[in-house]
């Protein structure tokens, strides 16, 4: 009994350790060259662009408040994390870059969809970002170590927590 007891904890131990080093080992965004009408995370096939407001727009809705949930917003990518494709940024018309996490890093994407125009719905709030976490994302997106090293203060920013993003025209 004792012998059956040690096996099947054994078998037990081992497939957890396989799961585990299979996770780690999943590093990579997805493949893919993010062509019009593919979307990533939540089925946002049905979602118009027109329908989708501008990055600014939404800038200036978050002056009044806080936070906006299920929202669609509407922008070009103008970077994605290379280590995984877990958060990109958007370019609004006035220049800041718009910063964009996956909802419970339930989906990743492709680096391909740098320059893309896409539309995104989630969850957009003001968000004060600290060194450390700024410090992160920029060694994510492999910049400079001078440019790492100038930040010294944390930044007030919108961030926006997406459910799906489809790639439009």
């Amino acid at each position: 009994m004792k012998r059956l007891i040690y096996t099947v904890l054994l078998f037990v131990s081992i497939s957890t350790l396989s799961f585990s080093q299979e996770a780690v080992e999943k590093k990579s965004p997805p493949e893919g060259n993010a062509l019009v009408g593919d979307y990533y995370g939540a089925d946002v096939s049905k979602v118009s662009e027109n329908k989708a407001i501008p990055v600014d727009k939404l800038e200036s809705g978050l002056k009044d408040s806080k936070r906006i949930e299920n929202v669609a917003v509407k922008g070009v990518v103008t970077d994605v994390c290379e280590k995984r494709g877990c958060w990109l940024t958007i370019k609004t018309e006035g220049g800041n870059p718009f910063f964009v996490k996956m909802k419970d890093y339930a989906f990743f994407v492709p680096t391909a969809l740098k320059g893309k125009n896409v539309v995104l719905e989630g969850v957009a709030e003001k968000n004060i970002t600290s060194v450390e976490e700024l410090k992160h994302y920029a060694k994510d997106a492999k910049k400079p170590q001078s440019e790492i090293d100038a930040i010294t203060a944390p930044k007030e920013e919108i961030r926006f927590v997406a459910d799906g993003i489809k790639v439009v025209n």
